[in-house]
Order: C-alpha cells, then sequence, then structure tokens
C-alpha cells in the first residue's frame, strides 16, 4: 500500500511498507538537472550531486563514507536532464544512521572553495572520459545537436568552460534557488510503520526552508534534424540513428515500449538476430526509447567494424521497412507483453525499485501509478497500436544520425 503525505515545510513524501523485507531504500529526488539550468551554469546540477558528499558542518566527506560503510549501507547519487537523485539502502535497524547522513548532506554540505577545486578536476576527468569513451560520445553528441538551442541539449556534466567559472557563492546561489520544497519528493520503501516512519522525515527534513518561491527554468525543446560525424582513429565505427518520439506520458508509450522491445530491446529482438546472428556484422546493436515531460526519441545503436559499416546500416534500414510492410503476429506481440509483465512485476520485489519508481512517479507526475492499472494497459495492446507507433516513429524526414570512429572511407550519403 503506498501513501502520499506532506511533511510540514510542504515537501512531499511517497511510503510504501513491506512487511516480509528487512531492507528499507530511501530516496531524496529534486526536479532539478540539466534542462534546468541557463547555459553559464550547465552542469551546476551534477557538480552539486557531488559536492553533498565532499562534507558537511557535522561530517568530512571520509566520514560519511565510513559512516555508510560501517552499517553495510549503500548510499549514491545522479542526474539527469530533469531531475537529481540522492539514495541509500540499509537494513531497516540501521535506518536512522542513513537517515541522519542523507538529511547531514542535504541540508548542511559545506560547499567549500578548496572542495571545489579538487572536484572540479575530478568532473573535468569525467568529461574527458565520456570524450574517449566513443560508444557513449555518439548518444552525447546526437541529443546535443537534436536539441540545440534548448536547454534539453545541454551536456548533464556541462563543459569544460561552463564548469571551470563555479565557485562556492555561485553553487550556493543554485543551491538555495533549485533546491527547493516546491520541487523535492521524498521516497521510501521496506520495512517501517508509515506513521513512525513519517514523524521522523519531519524531525528532520519538515523543517527545512526557503525564503522565496521556486522559479522553474527550461525552455522548449524544437527538434533538429541532423548529421553528426566525428573522425576518431580507433578500431570501430560508432552508429547512432534516432528519430523523434513520445513524451512521457503519451498514451501510445506502452505500445512503443512493445514495439522497442521486438525492434531491439534484447537478444531474441529482429535488430540483434538479424544483424548479429544471421549475419554476423557487429557484436552490439540494439534499440531503445528516451522519453522527457514535452518530447521523446527512439534510437538505434550499433558498434561495428569500418568495413561492415554500410552493410549494417542497409540491414537496419531493411528491418524498419519490413516492420512498416509487414504488421507484427499477435502471438508475438502476446509473447513480448508477457515478458514485459514478467519483468514488471519481478522489479517490484526489490525495495530499491519501488523506491525509484514511487519516487519518480510523485516527482514527475504528482501521483503513483497504479500497478493494475499499468498491467491492464500493457495488456490492452494490438496490432493496430503497434503499427500506429510504427508510422509515427519512422518519418524519413525526421531521422538524425550520429556516427563516430574510423569514417573517412565510409560513403554513408549511399547508405540513407
Amino acid at each position: 500500500m503506498v501513501e502520499i503525505k506532506k511533511l510540514d515545510n510542504g515537501v512531499q513524501v511517497v511510503l510504501e511498507e513491506i512487511d516480509y523485507v528487512r531492507s528499507i531504500s530511501f530516496g531524496i529526488w529534486v526536479r532539478n538537472g540539466s534542462r534546468n539550468e541557463v547555459p553559464e551554469f550547465n552542469g551546476m546540477s551534477h557538480f552539486i550531486e557531488h559536492m553533498l558528499f565532499k562534507g558537511t558542518e557535522n561530517r568530512t566527506a571520509k566520514q560519511i563514507a565510513e559512516e555508510m560503510d560501517a552499517v553495510g549501507g549503500q548510499i549514491n547519487a545522479y542526474t539527469t536532464k530533469e531531475y537529481t537523485c540522492y539514495h541509500t539502502r540499509v537494513l531497516d535497524k540501521h535506518f536512522d544512521r542513513a537517515l541522519d547522513v542523507m538529511s547531514d548532506m542535504f541540508l548542511h554540505s559545506r560547499f567549500a572553495q578548496s572542495d571545489i577545486e579538487k572536484e572540479r578536476n575530478v568532473i573535468m576527468e569525467e568529461i574527458n572520459m565520456y570524450e574517449d569513451a566513443p560508444e557513449e560520445l555518439v548518444h552525447d553528441s546526437l541529443q546535443e545537436t537534436i536539441w540545440q538551442g534548448s536547454s534539453l541539449g545541454q551536456p548533464i556534466l556541462g563543459t569544460v568552460e561552463s564548469i571551470s567559472k563555479f565557485d562556492t557563492e555561485k553553487m550556493k546561489h543554485f543551491f538555495e534557488t533549485q533546491y527547493h520544497t516546491e520541487n523535492t519528493v521524498i521516497s521510501v520503501a521496506g520495512h517501517f510503520h508509515i506513521e513512525e516512519m513519517f514523524d521522523k522525515l519531519n524531525q528532520t527534513l519538515g523543517q527545512w526552508k526557503r525564503k522565496s518561491s521556486f522559479q522553474s527554468y527550461n525552455t522548449k525543446t524544437i527538434y533538429t534534424p541532423c548529421i553528426v560525424k566525428k573522425e576518431k582513429e580507433i578500431e570501430q565505427v560508432h552508429f547512432c540513428m534516432a528519430f523523434p518520439a513520445l513524451e512521457r506520458d503519451h498514451p501510445q508509450k506502452y505500445a512503443l515500449a512493445v514495439f522497442n522491445t521486438i525492434f531491439g530491446g534484447g537478444m531474441s529482438s529482429r535488430l540483434f538476430q538479424k544483424v548479429r546472428e544471421e549475419n554476423g556484422l557487429t557484436y552490439t546493436i540494439y534499440s531503445y526509447t528516451s522519453a522527457y515531460v514535452d518530447s521523446g526519441l527512439f534510437a538505434i545503436y550499433a558498434g561495428m567494424n569500418p568495413n561492415q559499416t554500410e552493410k549494417v546500416i542497409k540491414l537496419v534500414f531493411d528491418e524498419i521497412r519490413d516492420c512498416k510492410s509487414n504488421p507484427f503476429s499477435q502471438k508475438l506481440i502476446d509473447i513480448t507483453k508477457e515478458q514485459m509483465i514478467s519483468n514488471f512485476i519481478i522489479g517490484r520485489e526489490s525495495t530499491a525499485n519501488l523506491m525509484t519508481s514511487s519516487g519518480a512517479s510523485v516527482l514527475l507526475r504528482g501521483f503513483v501509478q497504479d500497478t493494475e492499472e499499468i498491467l491492464e494497459q500493457i495488456e490492452k495492446i494490438t496490432i493496430q497500436d503497434i503499427q500506429e507507433v510504427i508510422e509515427k516513429i519512422f518519418v524519413p524526414q525526421n531521422m538524425s544520425i550520429s556516427v563516430v570512429g574510423n569514417i573517412k572511407n565510409i560513403n554513408l550519403e549511399n547508405t540513407f
């Protein structure tokens, strides 16, 4: 049973009590990511995520790590384009310690200039690492170009130029204005009593205040078809093709999920079987979806030898044309739906997954989606639903391409 309450300061709390486990997963979700940054602050959300682990008024960075390690707890964080999440998982008997550490990090981080200087070097190395990872660069370059001019197109890590200007004053100002009671959600799932847990949260995080009302920032997304080429002297060519797709809460999102699973979502998918298993042209090939509040992408990735690039791209186009011309069988759709339903139900047996799904849902939608309703939506997907999604996604003039690697002898234009 999921309950949503509000702390004294208005912060929403979503609580799911589970009697048969011994762990508790706890997350603080802030609706603030790279798309909420003006250009000169690009990368600030991710930088702050790092800084909350670098010491508070009460603990050093080492003490934070040691306290969590001492109780066998897991603690981590991540930043996306639309939100940041700080999360931990511990045994129920150690939750008070974890809550004390997490709330201290969230409420009393120092943002010391000396720590900012050290962490700046770490993040610059992280940026360089992605530049040296072509399998990541091919996706990031495509999204930055597709959404150029929009805050959604900004890199989550920021740029070397933008993060080089961050200091204590700017970081504290950003934290004060963008980490707000109005855009924060707390999610807890595991072995506890709801009222007792709510009282603990109210005592620690319910007194957190902000002086001014929250002012959200993001820009309207405009999809711009593009071709991005990056020459690198490496052994493989990394290829990504993308089309504009569905926003996060589009009514056809489950039909798109079923199609993605069939088309390129695993080892039994059409792309994997055709390109790798039947033709042996690539080690890795898959499709995926990205969904945001007002836009989305459907993308296809492959990594291969430069000599095989044109063949692989041709086969991908052949599969797209075949999907448009020849509807999937009802049997295949039913098998895929059962696969998705099984994965969904099994995933809900993890306190971490429950905390994550509930926290993200309340943060981004304002409510927790009912499990039975989700399963019902998946169950009723038809052949016609899948075909409508295929026609909506694969519009030739909307196609974008990103290629990274040894491409000087590849005539890409002949493959499109």
